[in-house]
């Protein structure tokens, strides 16, 4: 859609059609609209046309042609801005397990119908024009279905937010694998290799299924997915005029980044050790390797269970190595933490808790996951996107 064409669609959206066609109707000019036909649209004149009847115009359509005028000029300054790119990385929360058939039904439940009303309109989903989305093999405008197939997960409405504050072009690039750690496959460059005890634990493990492999090849696991992760951010930007035709030349600016994954590293005493420290030097790494050294970065932290599970020692000391960064006097005011425990689904886990077999029916209308991932609840998912893009905001000095 043409910026012209966009802001007679705005412009509709603030006068009704009858205020628009009295209007149009006081600037009928025979020698001056094309073949002297009533126009029902403002974007069928040519420009030339338009701006001789525009000349003759009553006050009221006057004042109110200027703004739909500054409307399309800003639409067109928008458009010549850099584009604005977010990258969310992490493993399978990022990656997003809210199923789609629970959110179908939610969107036609009194209780929760209001939640989701922006994200859908006359029975279909919708595609945001002014928010791309990249998720591995998948490309296009931001609407739903980009979690794991058949999911949402948080780039829903962490778009959503994020757009509120911008005009410009929004491109989000999402780079998540499930079951991977920060202490092996997103280990980044600066942590070096783990401890050598760690390396031949992984080679012995690894040779009882595949006798052949060698140490070099458990050494050429560590880290795989963060190099696997800044090459499809570095992929994305080469190509943007083949994965998004719409785009226009105009650049683009890497604005921020938001992490959210951890259950693998939680899990392994000697991973959740090390994780305050790699924390803080992945972010130090990706900030340099994407040469911007100051930017946003947002971590999601983990908080399967909601705020009752804060009594959880082993959870919280890992909770707490997710935070550490932030007290890091280098990333006071660029890098913050979400909790993630207070958007837990208390009704899901009502149900989950009192068996979700044995309720079926009940389960399938808050719930479609395990508790390690949020229940598969489409309130969490979509609450913590809010929340990521609120901290992002922060960050930016947006909100």
């Amino acid at each position: 859609m043409g910026n012209f064409e966009f802001a007679c669609n705005l412009f509709e959206k603030f006068f009704t059609q009858t205020e628009i066609q009295n209007a149009l109707d006081l600037i009928y000019i025979s020698n001056v609209i094309d073949g002297g036909k009533w126009h029902q649209r403002m974007g069928e004149m040519a420009p030339i046309n338009f701006l001789l009847a525009y000349r003759t115009m009553p006050i009221f359509f006057y004042s109110i042609l200027s703004f739909f005028l500054l409307a399309s000029f800003n639409l067109t300054a928008a458009a010549s801005n850099p584009v604005k790119v977010f990258i969310l990385a992490g493993q399978s929360n990022m990656e997003g397990k809210g199923k789609v058939s629970l959110l179908e039904y939610q969107i036609t439940q009194p209780e929760t119908a209001n939640l989701f009303d922006h994200l859908h309109k006359d029975g279909n989903w919708i595609e945001r024009e002014d928010v791309w989305i990249k998720f591995l093999d998948r490309k296009g405008n931001l609407t739903v279905g980009y979690g794991s197939p058949g999911c949402i997960g948080p780039e829903l409405e962490f778009g959503n937010t994020i757009s509120e504050k911008y005009d410009e072009q929004i491109l989000i690039i999402k780079t998540a694998w499930g079951g991977k750690s920060l202490h092996l496959d997103f280990r980044p460059p600066s942590s070096g290799m783990p401890a050598q005890e760690v390396i031949n634990e992984m080679l012995k493990r690894a040779k009882e299924k595949q006798p052949e492999i060698i140490m070099a090849d458990i050494k050429a696991k560590v880290g795989y997915y963060y190099r696997a992760m800044l090459a499809d951010v570095s992929d994305t930007l080469s190509n943007l005029k083949e994965y998004f035709p719409a785009y226009e030349g105009q650049g683009y600016e890497i604005s921020g980044f938001v992490w959210f994954q951890g259950w693998n590293d939680m899990i392994n005493p000697i991973a959740t050790a090390e994780y305050a420290e790699n924390m803080a030097n992945f972010i130090r790494d990706v900030r340099k390797d994407l040469k911007v050294l100051k930017m946003a970065f947002v971590i999601g932290q983990l908080g399967v269970g909601g705020i009752e599970e804060e009594s959880n020692t082993k959870k919280q000391a890992f909770k707490d190595a997710q935070a550490a960064p932030t007290k890091l006097p280098e990333f006071k005011g660029n890098v913050a933490v979400v909790k993630t425990n207070q958007y837990w689904d208390m009704t899901a886990d009502a149900v989950f808790k009192k068996g979700w077999r044995e309720h079926i029916e009940e389960w399938e209308k808050v719930g479609s996951d395990y508790p390690f991932h949020y229940l598969g609840s489409t309130i969490t998912f979509s609450q913590m996107g809010r929340g990521f893009g609120d901290a992002m905001l922060a960050l930016l000095g947006k909100k």
